[in-house]
């Protein structure tokens, strides 16, 4: 698989990388099965998270049982502010993944400046993440963010080896900070790369955001084998988007618009056990796939339907995109009846 180098990290990533949120909805043994498959296709980079649940800890075991963790470069994040309690994260993420060194140790979802002030203030977490390279646990520093502003002002800092940040056809409004990160010779890893699985054209996604020099990797999450070679043969065999692709690309822009969910899972868990981001993907099949019976089944069948919200707004709190998520479950329950 085509290789780009990370930035100031040095180290060698395979252009298509193994996002771990998805594998928290799969077991322990067809997560292993995903990530075998995916080292036998060429990916060498997996990104997961403290806040992914299981990810870390059948991401782990999969390195352990197959002896592929020497042949992988592993990332992880939290979203630790202070300085002891990102001490504490460092050492959870070391025993969740079984080794003694973690490559990149990532800021998760830095929301705004004063959350960044905080991580680089005398107590803040940056301190402690130094502390962990300075004794071999970790390789090197990265933050991730969904606002352009804040990275920006991140680069400013120049403390950073790496960034992440959405990207895709729809979500173009990370290239100045691309532009920066690359002139700064910082990593740019590129999250939601097919819009947390909007686009229904996801080859077509990698290739165009692939075809920004700029970026080192992208990350499609991943659930199942037929996933895992798809996304692998973009790296395997890369092409310049042509015309066509463009303009496919462009009708599913025009089509999804700005106001959709992007299954980053961030709004989860729901208090009232809603699985917001399935919700929204079967009413995704049916209004714009020209689908209507099989994901009214699919619908029927779960435990929890948006007309079990309650409207506390927790969600809505958490979701990085500022989506009026209550609003669009009553649209749900509109769609779907119940």
């Amino acid at each position: 698989m085509l290789k780009r180098i990370l930035g100031r990290t040095g180290l060698e990533v395979s252009v298509i990388g193994f996002g771990g949120i998805p594998i928290q909805r799969i077991s322990r043994e067809e997560s292993e099965k995903l990530i075998v498959e995916a080292y036998k296709n060429g990916i060498n980079f997996i990104d997961t998270a403290r806040g992914y649940s299981v990810s870390e800890d059948y991401i782990g075991t999969a390195l352990e049982n197959n002896n592929l963790r020497s042949m992988m470069i592993l990332a992880t994040k939290s979203p630790a502010k202070d300085y002891a309690s990102m001490k504490k994260e460092v050492e959870t993420s070391l025993e969740m993944l079984r080794t003694d060194y973690i490559d990149l140790y990532q800021f998760h979802n830095v929301r705004n400046m004063d959350q960044l002030n905080v991580i680089m203030g005398d107590d803040g977490a940056y301190k402690a993440l130094e502390e962990a390279k300075a004794n071999g646990k970790i390789g090197h520093i990265g933050i991730t963010c969904h606002s352009a502003d804040v990275l920006m002002e991140a680069l400013k800092m120049d403390e950073f080896e790496t960034i992440q940040f959405p990207y895709n056809y729809i979500e173009n409004q990370g290239e100045p900070v691309f532009e920066q990160a690359a002139k700064q010779n910082v990593g740019i890893i590129c999250m939601k790369p097919i819009a947390g699985g909007a686009i229904e054209k996801g080859e077509l996604s990698i290739q165009y955001i692939l075809d920004n020099p700029n970026i080192t990797v992208a990350i499609p999450g991943m659930d199942c084998i037929d996933q895992v070679v798809r996304n692998a043969a973009v790296g395997n065999d890369l092409k310049p988007v042509t015309a066509e692709g463009l303009e496919l690309l462009e009708n599913i822009k025009k089509e999804l618009g700005d106001h959709f969910c992007r299954r980053c899972g961030y709004c989860l868990p729901c208090p009232q056990g809603i699985d917001i981001p399935t919700l929204f993907s079967f009413e995704g099949y049916y209004l714009r796939y020209n689908m209507s019976e099989w994901p009214q089944g699919r619908y029927d069948n779960l435990q929890k339907h948006a007309s079990d919200c309650i409207e506390c707004g927790l969600c809505e709190s958490k979701c990085p995109y500022n989506l009026p998520i209550r609003d669009m479950l009553k649209h749900v329950k509109e769609t779907f009846g119940q």
